[in-house]
């Protein structure tokens, strides 16, 4: 007797794959804050960065390098120390991606020095869309852009490096690095006793000859196959910066060994490390005692592209949630029809259009603080305020977009998930949520007068916004209180408000509008959703989100 035929498994009201898309041009809000911050000239360049990332190969390329994780070895079969990491292949892919494309030093001239016109906006573009597909390698990518920063302390050094940093080759050659096509440098700062508080370093740096030889131990060093370090360390002057490379001058493998990779929440494609240093050979950069000083140069772009990245998670974020709903069906009719997933959406929507035009603003300061003093105290000020704001901002949004897909977005089949995981750590490393409101404290204790100049510019940028002089005024009037610390993270949250506004402002005002009406002038709902938009604002928001 034969058995009856079943079509169980026709998949049916399944949204397609979320592939072969230009990330650029299908994300107006992205298009619109370049331009608006100086990059419009970059826009067939951008959209080619945003076809080959949005494609299904690089989705596919970031999907292995997380499943195949780093493997430390630490010992060849004969005993020997290796001290290497190997990786995937779709890992180091990924790698030479990014550099062909120049996120590792578009930002920087030949002989290291900043490229100005728009340079930090373009550049930012691309990495905002890198981290929509993988997120983990570009931590080494972003320590080698920033590393610049600090080797300015110390010319002769940057001079050496630059010829082979400023090549757009990826090399994952395990060689000295002066041998090689193309460079990536790593961070050494924080040990198991201190943490934050790097002053209470102990690892030690003595003189020889020229250079120094460094032990001790880091708790966490990323990415530890790169070709070099800035490492701080204890010498006769106090706490300073140093440059490690993992091959010293005579060819041997410096002393270097890695004791374990860090297995982490996320960010599994790429390798942290626990370290230790036996008499490693390293140079200075900067004067002795000024580590922290010399060091802060890389930090602070760090944090630029923590916010950066965080902004781009909730982006894609977004992008699934809204491709998902036009393709499902619940009730009769697509989710992305029913009145309570709309007013979801939308807000979602709302808060990333907001937070792209910040971070392209935040750049564009980047841009323009060589010349500019006006933008370099918004930069000083508002990089800590904006990665509080972002990088907090993005685990309960992906959680949000998350359920926007039901199961299929817990699940680690989809991408959301990762992102999920990912989130996080962009607001853990590079100074936690209260080191960042520490550091506003700081600037306005630092420069009172250029704070304040910065806080009546965005006075003046938002004015007529709903709520923005409340903002202003309650910000100001914090910021002066004697116990400011205790209530900082509200006021350093309220000054990235402000700020969003006042970018949003410059890009498109009846959104900024919408931001400050929701955000400013009213107590901010703890859910998404959990507001009132007018019907057109809603098909509005969402068709400039995703067309």
């Amino acid at each position: 007797m034969t058995q009856p035929s079943f079509a169980t498994h026709e998949v049916f009201n399944q949204s397609p794959p979320f592939e072969e898309v230009d990330l650029f041009t299908m994300d107006r809000p992205l298009v619109d804050a370049v331009k608006a911050n100086g990059g419009a000239a970059a826009e067939r360049e951008l959209s080619e960065f945003g076809k080959h990332w949005g494609s299904a190969a690089m989705a596919d390329r970031g999907r292995l390098a997380n499943e195949n994780t780093p493997k430390l070895r630490t010992f060849d079969a004969k005993g020997n120390r290796r001290d290497q990491v190997e990786f995937h292949p779709a890992y180091h892919e990924l790698m030479a991606h990014s550099a062909h494309a120049g996120v590792h030093n578009s930002t920087w001239t030949a002989d290291g020095k900043p490229a100005g016109h728009a340079a930090e906006v373009i550049r930012a573009a691309k990495f905002y869309m890198a981290s929509q597909v993988e997120t983990g390698h570009l931590c080494p990518i972003t320590m080698t852009r920033a590393s610049v920063g600090a080797l300015a302390m110390r010319p002769d050094l940057l001079a050496r490096v630059m010829p082979v940093l400023s090549t757009k080759s990826y090399d994952p050659t395990f060689a000295p690095w002066p041998e090689k096509r193309g460079m990536t440098l790593g961070m050494g700062m924080t040990e198991k006793q201190g943490g934050t508080d790097v002053r209470a370093n102990m690892t030690r740096a003595a003189r020889n000859g020229s250079a120094y030889r460094i032990t001790g131990h880091k708790w966490f060093m990323s990415a530890p196959m790169c070709d070099a370090f800035l490492v701080l360390a204890q010498a006769d002057e106090g706490l300073t910066c140093f440059f490690m490379p993992r091959f010293a001058p005579d060819g041997s493998v410096n002393a270097i060994q890695f004791q374990r990779l860090k297995d982490k929440l996320g960010n599994r494609s790429n390798a942290s490390s626990e370290v230790e240093f036996v008499g490693a050979y390293a140079e200075r950069v900067g004067e002795e005692g000024k580590g922290i000083r010399t060091i802060i140069q890389m930090v602070q772009l760090t944090r630029q592209d923590c916010a950066i990245a965080s902004v781009g998670l909730m982006r894609s974020g977004l992008a699934h949630a809204l491709h998902h709903a036009r393709h499902r069906s619940v009730f009769q009719k697509h989710l992305a029809d029913q009145p309570l997933m709309q007013a979801v959406l939308s807000d979602m929507a709302l808060h990333v259009e907001a937070s792209t035009a910040l971070v392209m603003r935040l750049c564009r300061a980047f841009d323009r603080t060589p010349h500019d003093a006006a933008e370099a105290a918004y930069m000083r000020l508002l990089t800590p305020a904006i990665k509080y704001w972002t990088c907090k901002s993005a685990p309960p949004f992906l959680y949000e977009a998350m359920e926007c897909l039901g199961g299929n977005g817990y699940v680690e089949d989809g991408i959301l998930a990762r992102h999920y995981r990912e989130s996080p750590v962009n607001a853990i490393w590079e100074g936690s949520g209260n080191v960042m409101c520490l550091d506003v404290l700081r600037a306005l204790s630092r420069e009172p007068e250029a704070a304040m100049s910065v806080l009546q510019a965005l006075a003046a940028e938002t004015k007529g916004l709903p709520g923005a002089s409340e903002a202003v005024a309650f910000i100001g009037q914090t910021f002066r209180r004697a116990d400011g610390e205790r209530v900082a993270r509200l006021a350093v949250e309220k000054l990235a408000l402000l700020a969003a506004a006042a970018a949003l402002n410059g890009v498109s005002p009846h959104q900024a509008e919408l931001f400050a009406t929701t955000r400013l002038a009213a107590d901010r709902a703890s859910m998404y959703g959990a507001v009132e938009l007018d019907s057109a604002d809603v098909r509005a928001l969402l068709e400039r989100a995703l067309p």
